[in-house]
């Protein structure tokens, strides 16, 4: 890996995304921050004006044609991408038990996505020797909710994609992990009612919600040179609410 280490985070113009971002950079990483549309640049400022290094890179990772176009971009303005994590998600309503249409928009979210980008930075990952794919998941492989079947199987398919990863790629001294946050409120959390935030909190034995920092510290522990030796793992940041 190069001295200065490079790390695409997807979906990390806001919210989750962002906070990783912001880690990452602080870590020492030069980070690129991308979203579909363009959005970007509040978190690159955030970066830049906490001694980060960062530019904003506005591309659709459902799309091929935009996927390569968004890696060799990186490369070529900040170089060769050593981590990359795949955080990108989009509107999760809820839908019908059978509805074929809506779970195929999620899998292109958490399966397609990530094979698109996974495949554009193997080559590179190889060549320098090692690499960090960490992908955000979510507690509700676990938990599933309901009304959410394409979100839970998109997400399951995710973590499976990762899993198979993992043990592939480790001879090649790269890790492939994931982190899976439980109820983060966030932006897109805003149209929880009180009423589901409290059911939702009961539920957590840590006794309060958990925040994006806390989301991206995980993500900071898998991306890290040091974590080499750990592979094919999932850590759920929920406050102990899968215990329950």
């Amino acid at each position: 890996m190069s001295a200065r280490r490079v790390a695409l985070v997807t979906g990390s113009s806001r919210g989750l995304g962002r906070a990783i971002a912001e880690r990452l950079a602080a870590d020492g990483l030069a980070v690129a921050v991308n979203d579909r549309s363009g959005r970007g640049g509040p978190a690159v400022d955030a970066i830049r004006a906490a001694g980060g290094t960062a530019a904003a890179f506005p591309a659709d990772v459902t799309d091929p044609r935009a996927v390569r176009g968004l890696v060799a971009d990186v490369a070529d303005t900040l170089g060769p991408i050593d981590v990359l994590v795949l955080n990108a998600t989009g509107e999760q309503p809820p839908g019908a038990l059978a509805d074929w249409d809506r779970h195929e928009d999620m899998l292109g979210f958490f399966l397609h996505s990530p094979i698109l980008l996974g495949g554009a930075v193997l080559a590179g990952m190889r060549e320098r020797g090692g690499g960090r794919i960490v992908h955000v998941d979510s507690e509700v492989v676990d938990k599933p909710p309901l009304g959410m079947s394409a979100y839970v199987t998109a997400k399951a398919a995710q973590l499976g994609l990762m899993r198979s990863w993992a043990r592939e790629l480790a001879p090649d001294g790269i890790t492939v992990n994931a982190v899976a946050p439980g109820f983060i409120p966030v932006e897109r959390h805003a149209e929880v009612d009180d009423e589901e935030r409290g059911r939702y909190l009961a539920s957590v034995p840590a006794g309060r919600f958990g925040r994006p920092e806390e989301v991206a510290a995980a993500v900071s522990f898998f991306a890290a040179e040091d974590a080499g030796f750990i592979t094919g793992q999932r850590v759920v940041v929920d406050g102990g609410r899968g215990l329950t």
